[in-house]
């Protein structure tokens, strides 16, 4: 049976759960969701997922959400992109909570700070501290990839896929791959992957669709 993940293009979370399923050559299909006209906040999303957000992954009669859990499913599933022991487990894992408090958790703020909230409402010194929150994160993987193919192993696992899920996107939102040599590098592993493609390319929906 076909896996329908619920998402959009802009979404930096959807597109982990869409580049996993693409990178462990899993059979899916995107089901777009119309976040900037609200149908996230609709009666009939909330019937899927209580919590409102993108993306929603369902499999049958399994219904999950939360990126993190979603990339996990999918690695189990398919025997691909995970840890090979417990403690190669227990490394993916580190990474992917990393992602989601330090990495993840702040670029997706500032960048729809940055590029999707109305200009009136763009609040420069909030974006002054996830920018310095930003950065400190990315020079944290910077240090660990010196020397390293991948963030959690000898070969790329979801944690790659969890950490990277903002790191291609066009929009400005004070990253800059240049000041950052080994995640370039690493960002151009990941692309050069069987399957891999841009988010925009992956899932349905773009800024210009609303431009």
């Amino acid at each position: 049976m076909t896996i329908k993940l619920y998402c959009f293009g802009e979404s930096g979370n959807a597109y982990k759960a869409a580049l996993t399923l693409a990178l462990s050559d899993t059979e899916w299909e995107p089901v777009y969701v119309d976040f900037f006209n609200g149908e996230t906040r609709s009666p009939d999303f909330r019937k899927i997922n209580v919590m409102g957000e993108v993306p929603v992954m369902i499999d049958g009669d399994l219904v999950l959400t939360q990126s993190g859990v979603m990339q996990d499913y999918i690695s189990s599933k398919s025997g691909k992109l995970g840890g090979r022991s417990a403690d190669a487990r227990r490394e993916v894992l580190r990474w992917m909570f990393f992602d989601n408090h330090k990495v993840s958790g702040v670029a997706g703020p500032l960048r729809f700070n940055m590029n999707f909230l109305p200009e009136a409402k763009r609040n420069a010194d909030v974006n002054a501290f996830l920018s310095m929150r930003l950065a400190s994160a990315l020079k944290v993987m910077e240090t660990h990839l010196t020397g390293r193919q991948w963030l959690a192993g000898e070969d790329i696992t979801i944690a790659d896929l969890a950490c990277c899920g903002y790191l291609y996107y066009p929009e400005p939102f004070t990253f800059d791959r240049k000041d950052y040599p080994n995640i370039d590098a690493w960002l151009d592993r990941i692309a050069a992957q069987p399957g891999w493609k841009a988010p925009y390319d992956l899932m349905p929906g773009s800024p210009a669709d609303r431009a």
